[in-house]
């Protein structure tokens, strides 16, 4: 009967985190607006926001990010802690993200990088940045830094599986072609991520970022082009 009780209670503080998580982070994105800020002049042709037996994929993405953070929520905890006693700043990092018919989304992540960071360098990080927190290098090694995103996932923001989005000041280089990603919901993860997982390591020298745009970034939406 206490063995009940005290998993009872366990699975009571759970959800309460979870709520309290989510809360904190509907707070910080204000979502008592419902305005919808797009990129540039893209705009959704038909909008599919009905999931039960219409939109099977988004269905299965809500049912498998809630009952993943239900499961998750002490990996949560403890890596929460670890981000902030390695340094000062937030435990999630928002990243300003191109998502679906390019609207634009707060992609969040556990902080791995000093606070600030995206203000002292590029948005894309090389093998040797000094920017990568201690507990960060291990976050992005195991890529336990993007759990979170099974909160954009439960919002819609994002999918399970679909192309990574990228950040403004690279979605404005795309081609034509490229741009077709957009018409897709962006995703946790995809051939291409899986593909150049090791993707920082290809990044060195003081030009990693122009080697990201010129030759990953392309090879990339190569790939991702394949989904949509």
């Amino acid at each position: 009967m206490l063995k009940h009780l005290i998993n009872a209670l366990v699975s009571l503080i759970g959800l309460a985190l979870i709520g309290f998580v989510v809360l904190h982070i509907a707070a910080a994105v204000k979502f008592k607006s419902t305005r919808r800020v797009y990129y540039g002049t893209h705009r959704p042709e038909q909008q599919k926001q009905l999931f039960y037996g219409y939109d099977f994929k988004r269905f299965i993405d809500f049912v498998v990010s809630l009952v993943g953070l239900a499961v998750l929520w002490p990996i949560f905890l403890v890596i929460a802690i670890a981000v902030k006693l390695d340094s000062p700043g937030p435990v999630i990092y928002r990243a300003q993200r191109v998502g679906r018919n390019g609207q634009l989304f707060h992609l969040y992540k556990f902080r791995s990088m000093v606070s600030n960071a995206d203000k002292l360098g590029p948005a894309v990080t090389g093998a040797a940045d000094s920017r990568i927190s201690r507990v960060g290098r291990l976050l992005r090694r195991t890529k336990l830094d993007e759990l979170p995103q099974l909160l954009n996932v439960l919002r819609g923001d994002m999918s399970l599986v679909g192309p990574r989005p990228e950040a403004p000041r690279y979605v404005a280089l795309y081609t034509p072609e490229q741009r077709q990603i957009l018409s897709v919901r962006p995703g946790i993860t995809s051939l291409a991520s899986i593909a150049y997982r090791h993707e920082s390591d290809m990044l060195v020298g003081d030009a990693w970022e122009q080697d990201y745009i010129t030759k990953v970034m392309p090879a990339k939406l190569s790939i991702d082009l394949e989904y949509v």
